[in-house]
C-alpha cells in the first residue's frame, strides 16, 4: 500500500505596495529593512509616468502603458469631452491580469484586493476600496465598496466607517493606511487567500508636504514600519512570502511649473465663464495639459497647431522634455490616451492643472477637496490654505454642518502651490531616490527587477511558473527604470 503524496498548493503571498518608500527611506524603517536583509532587495525599474495607476497597472499585466493604456492617473476622454482622474474601473486595463494568469495554472486560485487602484469590477474574489457617498442634496460622505458587498458590514463594524479624509485632503494621515493594514490582517485571517494585495499610502502625504529629506517626512517612515509590524508577523505566522514594493520615489520638488497659463497666453486653451467663475473647455481648447506631478499629456486637437503648441512650451523654464511621436515611442507611451505631446519636468519642478490668469476668477472647485472636478492633480489639496486666518474656523463651519445633515463647502484649499516640496513622475535620476523591492524568499531577486517583470516574479513566488511562451515578454525595456 502506497501512502499518497500531501497536496500541495500555490504559496500564498502578501503584496504590500509601500507608496513612495525608496532605499533612503529604509533607514528609518527597521521591519520592511529586516525583511530585505532576511529576504532579498533590489532596486525596481519604474515606468514613465511615475505614478499610481500606471504603476500598478504594469506591476499587475508585465506590460507598458502603450500595452495596458494606463497612461497616467488621468486622462482627456475625447469621446466624452471632458477630463477624468482617478477612475475605478478595472475594463480601463487593458492585458492579462496576474490573477488570470495564476488561475489558469491553478484553477481555483483566490486574490484579495485592498485599495489597489482599479479594483472596482476586477475578477477578484474579495475587492476592498475607498468609494464615499454621494448623497442626491450634494454631500458626500466617507465609505468603501466591497465585493462581496456583505463585507462591508463586516468591516465597518470591527473598524469603523473607511476614513476617506484621512486617506487624501489635509487631513491625510496614518488614520487610513491603518485601517488598511488593519483590513488585511482581517481577511487573511478570516478568508485566508492565496494573494492578497493591500495598498498602503501614508508615505505620500508628508514626502510631498515637506520633502524627503525632512524630518517629518523621516518621522512618517518610522510610523508607518511601526503600524505594519503586526502585519508582517501574521503574514509570517501563516506562512506567506511577502513583498513589499513602490511604484515611485519622492524627490524634493518646490517649482510649480504653470503649463496650462503657458498654453493660454499663446491663445491655445479656452474657457468658459459662469457666474464669473472660468472652467477650462477642453472641446473648443486648440491646446491644454492634463498635469499630473512631473508629467503632463498635452492635447493638440488639430494637427496644424501643434508646432504652435511647441512653441508655446519650449522656453517654459521647468519643462525637461516635450515628447513627440518618437519620444512617446520611446517610453512606450504611444497610445491613443496620451496627449499629441507629453511634458517631463525638470528634477525639482512639477506641474499644476491651473488655467485662469486671476484668482479671483478660479472656480469654486479650486479650493476644495475634489479629486474628480479638476482637470489635473493638485497637490495642494494636501494644506489648508495658510494665507486664510479663518481658514480653521470656516473648516469648523462646515464640518459643523455636515453633523446637523446641511450641505457644506470645505473650501480651505490654498491657491498659491508654493507649500508643495515633494513629487513624482519623472524617471528616477539614481537608485537611492527611485522605487525598490523586498522579499521575504531568500534567494528570490537575483538583480534590478524592472516593473514589467513583477507579474511573472510574483507567479514564480506562488509557485505558478507558465511557459515562457505562454506570457508576455516581461524583459526589461531600455528606457524603463532610471534615468540614463
Amino acid at each position: 500500500m502506497t501512502t499518497p503524496e500531501p497536496a500541495t498548493g500555490p504559496v500564498p503571498l502578501l503584496v504590500l505596495d509601500v507608496v513612495g518608500l525608496t532605499p533612503r527611506l529604509l533607514d528609518h524603517m527597521p521591519r520592511l529593512r529586516a525583511l530585505g536583509e532576511t529576504g532579498g532587495r533590489e532596486a525596481l525599474s519604474t515606468v514613465l509616468p511615475a505614478v499610481t495607476c500606471a504603476a500598478q497597472s504594469t506591476f499587475l499585466t508585465g506590460t507598458t502603458p502603450d500595452e495596458h493604456g494606463i497612461v497616467a492617473n488621468g486622462w482627456y476622454f475625447r469621446e466624452l469631452g471632458d477630463v477624468l482622474l482617478w477612475r475605478q474601473h478595472n475594463g480601463l486595463v487593458a492585458g492579462d491580469k496576474l490573477w488570470d494568469a495564476a488561475r489558469r495554472a491553478h484553477p481555483g486560485y483566490t486574490v484579495a484586493n485592498i485599495c489597489w487602484w482599479y479594483a472596482m469590477g476586477a475578477d477578484t474574489d474579495w475587492t476592498v476600496t475607498p468609494r464615499p457617498v454621494y448623497y442626491a442634496d450634494g454631500r458626500k460622505e466617507p465609505d468603501c465598496y466591497t465585493r462581496p458587498p456583505a463585507l462591508h458590514d463586516e468591516l465597518t463594524a470591527k473598524f469603523g466607517t473607511f476614513p476617506l479624509f484621512h486617506f487624501w485632503g489635509p487631513g491625510a494621515d496614518l488614520v487610513s493606511s491603518q485601517w488598511i493594514i488593519d483590513a488585511t490582517r482581517h481577511l487573511l485571517a478570516t478568508r485566508a487567500p492565496d494573494l492578497a494585495l493591500a495598498y498602503v499610502p501614508h508615505l505620500d502625504y508628508d514626502l510631498q508636504r515637506f520633502g524627503p529629506d525632512d524630518p517629518r517626512a523621516h518621522r512618517a517612515a518610522a510610523e508607518l514600519d511601526e503600524a505594519l509590524g503586526p502585519l508582517l508577523d501574521h503574514a509570517r505566522a501563516q506562512g506567506r512570502t511577502v513583498v513589499a514594493l513602490s511604484e515611485y520615489g519622492i524627490t524634493r520638488a518646490d517649482r510649480p511649473v504653470d503649463i496650462n497659463r503657458a498654453l493660454r497666453r499663446a491663445g491655445l486653451l479656452e474657457v468658459h465663464t459662469q457666474d464669473g467663475m472660468e472652467y477650462l473647455d477642453p472641446m473648443t481648447s486648440r491646446a491644454f495639459a492634463v498635469a499630473d506631478h512631473q508629467i503632463a499629456h498635452v492635447y493638440v486637437r488639430r494637427p496644424e497647431d501643434l508646432e504652435a503648441a511647441r512653441a508655446a512650451l519650449a522656453d517654459l523654464p521647468g519643462i525637461a522634455e516635450l515628447l513627440g511621436d518618437e519620444g512617446k515611442k520611446a517610453h512606450h507611451l504611444d497610445h491613443p490616451r496620451s496627449g499629441e505631446l507629453v511634458a517631463v519636468a525638470e528634477p525639482g519642478a512639477w506641474f499644476t492643472y491651473y488655467y485662469w490668469l486671476d484668482d479671483a476668477r478660479a472656480p469654486d472647485f479650486a479650493q476644495l477637496v475634489e479629486i474628480h472636478r479638476k482637470p489635473g492633480y493638485d497637490p495642494v489639496e494636501l494644506f489648508m490654505d495658510p494665507q486664510d486666518p479663518y481658514v480653521r474656523v470656516k473648516a469648523a463651519g462646515a464640518v459643523a454642518r455636515k453633523k446637523l445633515g446641511m450641505r457644506y463647502r470645505m473650501a480651505v484649499v490654498p491657491l498659491d502651490p508654493s507649500p508643495i516640496r515633494g513629487s513624482h513622475g519623472r524617471l528616477p535620476d539614481h537608485d537611492d531616490e527611485g522605487p525598490v523591492i523586498l522579499c521575504s524568499a531568500p534567494g528570490a531577486l537575483t538583480g534590478r527587477v524592472a516593473a514589467t517583470e513583477v507579474k511573472a516574479l510574483l507567479l514564480r513566488l506562488a509557485g505558478l511558473d507558465q511557459p515562457f511562451s505562454d506570457q508576455e515578454d516581461s524583459s526589461p525595456h531600455p528606457t524603463e527604470g532610471v534615468r540614463p
